[in-house]
């Protein structure tokens, strides 16, 4: 066999070599940058994972009242702070459904999502968001656009005119330009559902949204943050300090009293400090 023969074969076999198989661990982040993850179920079976892991932060779910699925306690943010790792706080209730969101909806979301979040401990002033779960079109962002007025208007409504908690908007590149652009959310999330208009697009995002770990075993999706996203730590073993609620001007009808009531003893000190 002569030399150049030998060489293409060589290099011929070489080409059909499958690719190295790449270490999916979180690479260390750029300048201002971190890698996070974010799950719909506790994180305390995987608390050792997650201290061994190279994670910044963890995003956990506040939930409607009907909703099955666990939300954010006070004690599993006290466990994922102890670790080091930052928090960020999503509401989501019937978010992949198109005909849930108006104003009103965007306004009870809001107060049941600062209700949850004083119950956790989260500290006023970072950020909850809250979910758009599905491909947002034409007359779907008009909707959007009102549920998010709602939930600006209701977050206001909880802290007597100071809002006690940032906004932010998880959902498609649209989604995220017309909530962000119009400044109903200081934060935007967007999602890995790249065939959703404007997702591979859209370049104002706080969270980007990946696929997952494989050094981590259980169900989860990668994020990546940059500059400012919204995160928290709670003190732990300690009782949090609550904001403060009151009934917006133009708001829609007031809650059940009994609801009202636990919400205002809930929050009532906050503005007072």
């Amino acid at each position: 066999m002569t030399g150049p023969l030998l060489a293409a074969l060589l290099l011929a076999a070489c080409s059909d070599r499958a690719p190295p198989i790449v270490n999916a661990a979180p690479p260390q982040p750029r300048a201002g940058a971190a890698w996070g993850i974010d799950l719909a179920h506790s994180t305390s079976p995987f608390l050792d994972q997650l201290r061994h892991g190279r994670i910044q932060f963890v995003a956990r779910y506040y939930r409607a009242p009907d909703s099955h699925l666990p939300r954010l306690t006070a004690a599993e943010a006290q466990r994922l702070s102890a670790l080091g790792l930052k928090i960020v706080a999503i509401f989501e209730s019937h978010s992949e459904n198109p005909i849930y969101f108006s104003y009103a909806r965007g306004y009870w979301d809001a107060v049941t999502a600062a209700q949850q979040a004083v119950a956790a401990g989260q500290p006023a002033g970072s950020a909850i968001y809250f979910g758009v779960d599905f491909n947002a079109q034409g007359w779907q962002l008009a909707s959007v656009e009102q549920y998010f007025r709602g939930v600006d208007n209701g977050m206001a409504a909880v802290g007597r005119g100071r809002r006690p908690y940032e906004i932010g908007v998880y959902g498609s590149g649209a989604v995220c330009g017309i909530v962000k652009g119009s400044g109903l959310a200081r934060y935007a999330w967007l999602s890995n559902s790249t065939a959703w208009a404007g997702v591979k697009t859209y370049r104002d995002w706080n969270i980007r949204q990946g696929t997952r770990f494989a050094t981590l075993s259980f169900d989860h999706d990668a994020n990546e943050a940059w500059g400012a996203y919204g995160g928290f730590r709670v003190a732990v073993d300690a009782t949090p300090a609550p904001p403060a609620v009151a009934v917006a001007r133009n708001a829609p009808p007031p809650m059940p009293a009994p609801q009202q009531e636990w919400v205002t003893a809930a929050l009532g000190g906050w503005l007072g400090r």
